[in-house]
């Protein structure tokens, strides 16, 4: 076997490069993936744009869908050659985070303060691919703690198919999950990339009986149509709050789905909310919040506000696939372009900039 493989790593703020890295060895409770399929996220280029720190030479990318090329000696229950996945986060699930129900935390810390520009900005040891050891985008990937994060593709199922397990469907989901959906709810999705579709399609999954998107980009809500909506609104062409009011009787909607990451989205988002109602976060943010004091009614409107970071494990995957195939959603018409590893510097370019209505990224090595 070589002892070398490429890799994208983070160089500097604007500046993500492939490189030569080593091979890393195997540990008795790891597994080597070999990458056959992994993608670019919103996180990575937060990453770029150095909004997000990690460190210099790190390999980014936190998506693997690949071949177990070794096992750990302490590893059972899989075998070399086996086409699995592993989710963005991959907890070891021993933490008291995780022991209390929240894996996706296991082992959290702060960063100091004034490192990312910010004050306290808070990180997840759960999130580790990418951004505490190295990640995805590469030829080979170690995945730690394999016994719990492996996850063994159904047969029939394609890289394309299970892309979005991961990272983006788990989020996604998860936003639906965190925004207390009932059966006949009234629910809107804020901004259609590709997390938020997944939640428009995880809302449907959950019950939702009126699905309301929202973007700027008409193309992306034609897919949200696919993917569950029942009325697209571009906030380009009507004032978003009144029409959502308008369409509830003025009640205001169940839940809403903040998928983007902007003081915008988030405000609107509240505003719409029902007395009593949810908002789900699901976007990373770069700058602090504020919160509008009649929108949340100061403080008495009895609103929940929920946050999430994707949960990982082999149950989560293993539940997320068997949504994929049962063919109740098809997130492969999310992956748009498709790349080779050598060239993720171009790729990066166009996923970044939105160009050439992309979405998804497949990444070849």
């Amino acid at each position: 076997m070589a002892t070398m493989m490429k890799a994208a790593v983070f160089v500097e703020s604007g500046r993500i490069e492939v490189v030569d890295k080593r091979i890393p060895d195997v540990g008795p409770n790891d597994a080597l993936i070999r990458i056959t399929t992994t993608t670019i996220c919103g996180t990575d280029v937060h990453i770029l744009k150095g909004e997000y720190p990690v460190a210099k030479g790190l390999t980014v990318g936190h998506e693997p869908v690949g071949v177990i090329e070794k096992l750990g000696s302490a590893v059972q229950g899989y075998t070399e050659g086996q086409r699995v996945i592993a989710g963005a986060i991959c907890p070891n699930f021993n933490s008291y985070a995780a022991q209390d129900g929240a894996p996706s935390q296991d082992g959290s810390y702060l960063v100091p303060q004034g490192l990312c520009g910010c004050h306290g900005f808070k990180a997840t040891a759960g999130w580790r691919f990418g951004n505490l050891i190295d990640g995805t985008q590469a030829e080979y990937v170690l995945v730690p703690d394999a016994q719990a994060n492996l996850a063994p593709i159904p047969d029939g199922l394609t890289d394309e198919q299970v892309l979005m397990c991961p990272d983006i469907m788990s989020t996604g989901f998860k936003g639906a999950e965190n925004a207390n959906i009932r059966i006949g709810d009234t629910v809107v999705v804020f901004a259609q990339g590709p997390i938020g579709l997944c939640a428009t399609a995880g809302a449907r999954l959950l019950g939702a009986s009126t699905i309301i998107t929202v973007d700027g980009n008409d193309h992306r809500l034609d897919i949200s149509k696919k993917m569950g909506a029942d009325i697209a609104l571009n906030f380009k062409t009507c004032d978003v709050v009144d029409e959502i009011m308008k369409l509830t009787g003025g009640r205001g909607a169940d839940s809403a789905i903040e998928a983007l990451g902007t003081q915008l989205t988030f405000e609107s988002a509240l505003r719409v909310l029902k007395p009593g109602g949810t908002l789900s976060s699901l976007g990373v943010y770069s700058t602090d919040l504020t919160i509008p004091l009649s929108a949340f009614a100061a403080g008495l409107g009895d609103h929940k506000i929920n946050t999430a970071l994707c949960p990982g494990g082999k149950e989560r995957m293993r539940r997320l696939m068997n949504v994929v195939q049962s063919g109740r959603v098809d997130l492969g018409v999310l992956v748009t372009h498709q790349y080779k590893l050598d060239n993720i510097v171009a790729a990066y370019d166009l996923f970044a900039h939105q160009r050439d209505g992309v979405l998804k990224i497949a990444i070849k090595p």
